[in-house]
């Protein structure tokens, strides 16, 4: 692969938002897959904001996705738990084999682009001890809108100045993957829960189980 550069989604392809599972367990009392459901509101809530064009900050969405799975579940915390719940998104837990993955493939140009917030982005990635190894981390603050959006793959190469043909987009978010595809961007999807590709149209280029498969790929 010709790649000058890696764009890299964050949420669930270099840290793991189900690190979050035993926090919000323990906060709410109920069961593990109450983070999935409060990620899938997450989630649904930049969709619906950017087809709306009602943006809001990924922080405020997070905790406005948090309340109504609380209450959608019958469930309620005290603001303590709340916050903490809502600071777990600034510590989550790097995957196992992303350090050395991206000590790795540094040769090149390395960059996040992600919703979150500059300073979510900026405190998860000090956390994970990550944030030396990249050249530009972009917020979709800079922009107002929400992936999949093309607005903000264009982002990337604008800010990275590089020719689109040579930026490669990681993400394990398929639908993520899809929308950077659309856009025009080489794209490899790192299907880390063996999931099948989403139906949208746009096949990823190249499909890996996690980014030390993907530094094979790249060399």
């Amino acid at each position: 692969m010709n790649v000058e550069a890696l764009v890299f989604d964050l949420y669930g392809t270099l840290l793991d938002v189900r690190s979050l599972d035993r926090l919000g367990a323990a906060e709410t009392g109920s069961s593990e897959s109450f983070v999935a459901a409060w990620r899938q509101k997450q989630l649904e809530y930049t969709w619906l904001r950017a087809a709306m064009n009602q943006y809001e900050d990924f922080w405020t969405v997070t905790g406005d996705a948090l309340d109504y799975t609380l209450e959608r579940l019958g469930l309620s915390v005290d603001p303590g738990a709340r916050r903490r719940m809502m600071e777990g998104w600034l510590t989550l837990r790097e995957y196992p084999e992303v350090p050395a993955a991206l000590a790795q493939l540094a040769p090149a140009s390395l960059a996040v682009l992600s919703n979150g917030t500059p300073h979510m982005l900026d405190r998860a990635l000090r956390s994970a001890d990550l944030h030396r190894l990249f050249a530009h981390v972009l917020s979709v603050d800079e922009i107002r809108t929400y992936k999949p959006a093309a607005a903000v793959y264009a982002l990337a190469e604008r800010r990275l100045g590089f020719a689109r043909s040579a930026i490669l987009f990681v993400s394990s978010n398929a639908w993520d993957a899809a929308g950077a595809k659309a856009f025009g961007l080489p794209v490899a999807w790192v299907d880390r829960s063996g999931a099948p590709p989403e139906r949208l149209g746009f096949a990823p280029d190249v499909i890996v189980r996690d980014l030390a498969e993907l530094v094979e790929h790249v060399r």
